[in-house]
């Protein structure tokens, strides 16, 4: 058990706990070296009796350790504590996506807010997959939302590299509301899977609800194979129905149907995004921090 006050490594000072994990917990520690604050994460001890779970942890840390992107949680180090496995990530001081919506107005985003969220979000999904690596689990309480209005993406416990298959145990894990069908179905993951799973996270963010509910996971899994996608404008007529037309795309039930690539997600947003014409509200000042048009 780690203990506030705890020294890790002579390096990592526990001045706090962050969050209790499935898989791992998190807390808060003093980077004594490099003087500023970070993230520990530390596989719990009733997980290390499964071979697969330290296989899973390491396998996170090798992935999180080759990306370096502002939209991706930084991983800083990594070692052993009492036999158990640690990763260092930066400390995010902010708040999950799911929060930001749990608070919003109507638990939604505006049009030109979610645009903005989206806009990182593709920019982050493209540099990872550019680096030949599938996230898999890309949903609300997998995106940091910072005081600034940026969004950092994080947790890579199930991603996987491209020429990896996932054809095992890991294929059907992940979270069955933001699952694409081919995935449900138990082919790999793959780019367009994500792409499926980022236009479920904007229909999110846009209507304040998900696509397809249900009272078991098996009746939301069908319906992601089999239902029709429903419009989001059709839910809250005051949606662009230029921003549907992305996310039908992005949510097509053929993988080949949808974006070749999350940067022609990311594009097809941006057109949306910087004519002014398809906002009522006017947009925040987080369209100059980043660039956009």
């Amino acid at each position: 058990m780690i203990e506030i006050g705890e020294k890790i490594d002579e390096r990592y000072r526990v001045t706090g706990r962050i969050a209790h994990g499935g898989m791992a917990d998190v807390y808060e520690a003093y980077d004594i070296v490099l003087r500023h604050i970070v993230a520990l994460k530390v596989m719990r001890e009733d997980m290390m009796k499964d071979p697969k779970n330290v296989e899973r942890f390491n396998h996170e840390c090798m992935i999180a350790s080759s990306l370096n992107n502002p939209n991706v949680v930084k991983m800083e180090g990594q070692g052993v504590v009492d036999g158990r496995p640690y990763m260092v990530n930066e400390y995010v001081e902010g708040r999950t996506l799911r929060d930001k919506l749990n608070v919003a107005s109507g638990h939604n985003l505006s049009p030109a807010e979610a645009c903005e969220v989206m806009l990182q979000l593709t920019s982050g999904i493209s540099y990872i997959h550019n680096h030949g690596i599938i996230h898999r689990d890309i949903k609300p309480d997998n995106l940091f939302y910072l005081a600034d209005g940026s969004i950092k993406i994080t947790d890579f416990g199930i991603a996987s590299r491209k020429e990896e298959s996932s054809s095992d145990e890991k294929a059907v894990s992940g979270t069955v509301y933001y699952c694409a069908p081919e995935v449900l179905m138990g082919k790999d993951a793959c780019v367009a899977s994500d792409i499926y799973s980022m236009g479920i996270v904007f229909f999110e963010l846009l209507t304040g609800t998900i696509p397809f509910d249900g009272a078991t996971a098996e009746e939301i899994a069908l319906k992601q194979i089999k239902t029709r996608f429903p419009e989001p404008s059709k839910i809250l007529s005051s949606i662009p129905q230029a921003l549907d037309k992305i996310i039908i795309k992005a949510c097509r039930k053929r993988p080949e149907e949808r974006y070749a690539s999350s940067l022609l997600m990311h594009q097809a947003i941006e057109q949306i995004y910087s004519d002014e014409r398809n906002f009522k509200e006017k947009r925040s000042w987080i369209s100059r921090l980043f660039g956009f048009k």
